[in-house]
C-alpha cells in the first residue's frame, strides 16, 4: 500500500538524488501491551507492532558511502563503511553507523548506497523509533548489499548496535517486534531463545496508545540503572539473570536483599508471569481477565520498578475511568512518553476523546 509517508520519500529522493529510488525499506514501530524491564532479563514480553513506521527510499551508489539524508532532522550523514571505528557525536546518525558496523562485525559486506529516511514514530514517546531506524537501516543495507535477511539475526543486528554502539543496553524486545511483527496480532517472545508465538487480540477489542507528551532519552536515564539493579539482586541468588529466579526464592531469601534489589526483582519476577498469564487469556478471549493483568502490571512499575510519572499515572488513572476499558498501563521504558489501553473497540471513538480531555 502506498502511504503519504511513501509518496514523501519517494519525492524527496528525486530531489535530493534525481532519479528515482529502487526500494523503499520500511520498519515498524511499537507498543508493549504487557512485559516491561523484563526482556534484558531473558524474560517474557508481549508488544505488537504498530501503524506508525520509518522508511527509506534508496539505491545502490558504486563509491562504496552510504549517503543518507534526514527528513524529520533537516540534515545528511555521510560515511564510508570501511572507516568506521568509534562511536561520534551525529545523534540519529550514530544508530545508522552502529548498524552498518555491527553488520561488518558479522561478516557481511556492506555495499554503498544513497538514501532518503522519513518517519511518523513520536520520537522518546516509548514507541521503539530508534528500534525501527535500525531495522530499516539494516533493510537498506540487506537490499543493496544482496544480503539473505534473516528477521531474528537482524533484529540481533540491531540489539548490538544499540547496546556497543550508541550505548544504550536495552534487551532485544523492540528490534524483535520490528522485526517478526505479525499482522492482528501481538508477538509472545521469549528473550533467552527468541522464540516467538503469535497471540491474537480478544475479539471487539482494540489498542490505544496514549501519549503523555512527555520525553525521555534512554541513554541519559535510569534505564541502565535498572538493568544494574537486576543483575545485583540475580546475583544474590547467584543467577546471571532474574529469569532464573521464582518468587519462592524470592520469598526465602528477602533477608539477603536490599528493600530496592527486593523490589526490582518481585516486579521482574512477577511481570514473567503475568505475560504468560495475559498469553492463557488472550487464547481464552478474555479482556477482562488480560486488562487485570496490565493494570497489576502498571502496580508493580510504578511502586515496585519506579519507572513510571505522574503523567503516566494520571493517563492510566483517565483511561481506567472510562467504561469502554478494560486495563491500561504504562507501556515502554517508563519515565515519560506513552500508555497502552485494552479497550472496547465500539467505544474507542468516545474514549480517545474523553481520555483526551480529561488527561488535558
Amino acid at each position: 500500500m502506498i502511504t503519504g509517508l511513501h509518496q514523501k520519500v519517494m519525492g524527496a529522493f528525486s530531489r535530493h538524488f534525481g532519479g528515482v529510488p529502487t526500494w523503499v525499506a520500511r520498519a515498524p514501530g511499537r507498543v508493549n501491551l504487557i512485559g516491561e524491564h523484563t526482556d534484558y532479563n531473558e524474560g517474557f514480553v508481549m508488544p505488537l507492532a504498530i501503524d506508525r513506521q520509518i522508511l527509506i527510499a534508496l539505491r545502490k551508489r558504486d563509491d562504496g558511502k552510504i549517503v543518507m539524508h534526514s527528513l524529520d532532522f533537516e540534515n545528511t550523514l555521510e560515511l564510508v563503511p570501511s572507516q568506521l571505528r568509534e562511536p561520534g557525536n551525529d545523534g540519529w546518525g550514530e544508530y545508522v553507523k552502529g548498524v552498518v558496523r555491527a553488520l561488518q562485525q558479522a561478516d557481511y559486506e556492506v555495499c554503498g548506497w544513497e538514501g532518503v529516511m522519513a518517519g511518523d514514530i513520536p520520537r522518546g514517546a516509548g514507541l521503539s523509533s530508534s528500534a525501527a531506524l535500525e531495522l530499516a537501516v539494516a533493510k537498506a543495507c540487506a537490499v543493496a548489499s544482496d544480503m539473505p535477511w534473516d528477521p531474528v539475526h537482524m533484529a540481533l543486528i540491531g540489539q548490538k548496535a544499540e547496546n556497543e554502539w550508541v550505548g544504550m543496553q536495552c534487551g532485544i524486545m523492540d528490534q524483535m517486534i520490528s522485526a517478526c511483527g505479525r499482522e492482528g496480532h501481538a508477538l509472545l517472545i521469549d528473550c533467552r531463545t527468541f522464540e516467538t508465538t503469535p497471540v491474537p487480540l480478544p475479539e471487539n477489542t482494540a489498542i490505544a496508545v496514549m501519549d503523555t507528551g512527555t520525553r525521555r532519552g534512554l541513554v541519559d536515564s535510569a534505564y541502565n540503572e535498572r538493568r544494574r539493579q537486576c543483575e545485583e539482586a540475580a546475583g544474590v541468588f547467584g543467577k546471571a539473570v532474574l529469569r532464573d529466579v521464582t518468587m519462592a526464592n524470592l520469598n526465602v531469601q528477602k533477608a539477603q536483599l536490599t528493600d530496592l534489589q527486593y523490589r526490582r526483582a518481585k516486579h521482574v519476577i512477577g511481570e514473567n508471569q503475568r505475560v504468560l498469564d495475559a498469553m492463557a487469556a488472550m487464547q481464552r478471549q478474555d479482556a477482562g481477565a488480560l486488562g487485570q493483568l496490565m493494570v497489576s502490571s502498571h502496580e508493580s512499575l510504578r511502586d515496585d520498578f519506579e519507572v513510571s510519572s505522574p503523567e503516566l499515572n494520571a493517563i492510566v488513572s483517565c483511561a481506567m475511568a472510562h467504561s469502554g476499558c478494560f486495563g491500561a498501563r504504562m507501556t515502554g521504558a517508563g519515565f515519560g512518553g506513552c500508555a497502552v489501553a485494552l479497550i472496547d473497540i465500539n467505544a474507542s471513538h468516545d474514549f480517545l476523546r474523553a481520555v483526551a480531555l480529561q488527561y488535558q
